[in-house]
C-alpha cells in the first residue's frame, strides 16, 4: 500500500455509542468531516460553560494511567482515545471533528475494529493539500521502570512490540508489523484490551474499569483466560499493545520511523514521543510529491 500523499477526512458523519470502559457511563460519539489543515479535534458536547474543544497533539496529553487522556487549557478532558486513534491512523484520516457527550470514548468491544468499520462504511475523501509526515532522522532511546523504547529512522511506520508478563496466559510475546490499512484490519484491529483479575479489583477501588466486562476486555487469571469465548488470536495481548502504540503515536500525526518497545505502555509511548520532539535535529516534517515517492521537505515549521 502506497503512503498517503494528500490529506483526508471522512465523506459523511458517522455515529456510534456504548459504555465507557472506566467511567461506566453511556457515551455517544459522532465523527464529522473537517476542513483541510484543521487536524483532529474532540468536542465535549456535554460542556457549554467553557472551551469544550480539545485539539489532538502530544502536548495535550494529561494522563497515561491505564489509558491516554487529553486535556485543553480550560481543564476539559477526553479519555481512552487510543483505540479510535489507531483506527484513524490505519486509514490515514488527517482532519476530523469528533463530538462526544461524555469524558470517555465508548469502549465498544475493547478493540479498534468497530471504529474501523464505522469509518470504512461512510468512506474517506482526499483533500486538496499535501499530507504532512513526521520523518525520524536519528535514533532516540528511553528506559523507564523496566521498560524500553526506541525510535529510529525508517521509510515507513514500523512497529516492533514485545510484552513480558508473569501470568502464564500472557507470558512473553512479540509482534513486528509495518501497518497499513489491510495489515491493521487483518492482524491488529480486533485485538481487545486486557486486564489481569487481581488488577480489576484495584482498578475498581480506584474508580476505574466501572464499565469493564467480558464484552469489552480480555481478563486473565494466572494461566487462564476467563472470557467464555476465549481469545481471538493466540497472541492477542501483544497485538493489542501494538494497537495502543499505534494510536498513541498518531497524536503527532503520521510518522515515518521504526518504533520498538519492550514492556511498554501509554506512559512509555508518550514519553518516547516527547523525547523525540524535544530534539529538533531528530525529526522533520516532510510531504510526498504528487508523482513519485521521493520525500521532500515541507514548508511547515515546528
Amino acid at each position: 500500500m502506497d503512503l498517503v500523499r494528500r490529506q483526508t477526512t471522512i465523506s459523511a458523519p458517522a455515529v456510534c455509542a456504548g459504555i465507557e470502559l472506566h467511567g461506566g457511563e453511556h457515551t455517544r460519539l459522532v465523527l464529522k468531516p473537517a476542513p483541510v489543515g484543521t487536524g483532529i479535534t474532540f468536542i465535549r458536547t456535554d460542556i457549554s460553560d467553557r472551551d469544550n474543544a480539545i485539539l489532538v497533539g502530544p502536548t495535550a496529553v494529561s494522563g497515561v494511567k491505564n489509558c491516554t487522556t487529553l486535556e485543553n487549557k480550560a481543564g476539559v478532558k477526553i479519555s481512552t482515545i487510543e483505540h479510535l486513534m489507531a483506527a484513524l491512523a490505519s486509514v490515514g484520516i488527517d482532519n476530523l471533528t469528533i463530538d462526544v457527550d461524555g469524558q470517555e470514548i465508548p469502549a465498544l468491544d475493547g478493540s479498534s475494529e468497530p471504529f474501523l468499520k464505522l469509518i470504512e462504511q461512510v468512506g474517506i475523501v482526499r483533500q486538496p493539500a499535501p499530507r504532512k509526515y513526521v520523518k525520524v532522522l536519528k535514533t532516540i532511546e528511553l528506559e523507564q521502570r523496566g521498560s524500553f523504547g526506541r525510535i529510529e529512522p525508517h521509510d515507513r511506520l514500523y512497529l516492533d512490540v514485545t510484552i513480558d508478563f508473569d501470568d502464564k496466559a500472557i507470558g512473553r510475546q512479540r509482534m513486528e508489523i509495518e501497518p497499513d490499512t489491510r495489515s491493521f484490519r487483518e492482524r491488529m484491529a480486533s485485538a481487545r484490551t486486557f486486564a489481569r483479575a487481581h488488577e480489576v479489583v484495584a482498578l475498581r477501588e480506584a474508580g476505574l474499569s466501572k464499565g469493564g466486562s467480558y464484552d469489552n476486555a480480555v481478563v486473565v487469571d494466572g494461566d487462564k483466560v476467563l472470557n467464555p469465548g476465549g481469545l481471538r488470536y493466540n497472541d492477542e495481548f501483544v497485538r493489542h499493545k501494538a494497537l495502543d502504540l499505534m494510536g498513541d503515536l498518531y497524536l503527532a500525526g503520521p510518522i515515518l520511523g521504526k518504533i520498538t518497545t519492550v514492556r511498554g505502555g501509554h506512559g512509555l509511548n508518550h514519553n518516547l514521543m516527547m523525547k523525540l520532539f524535544a530534539d529538533r535535529e531528530a525529526w522533520k516534517f516532510v510531504s510526498l510529491p504528487a508523482e513519485n515517492s521521493i520525500l521532500a521537505c515541507d514548508s511547515v515549521q515546528a
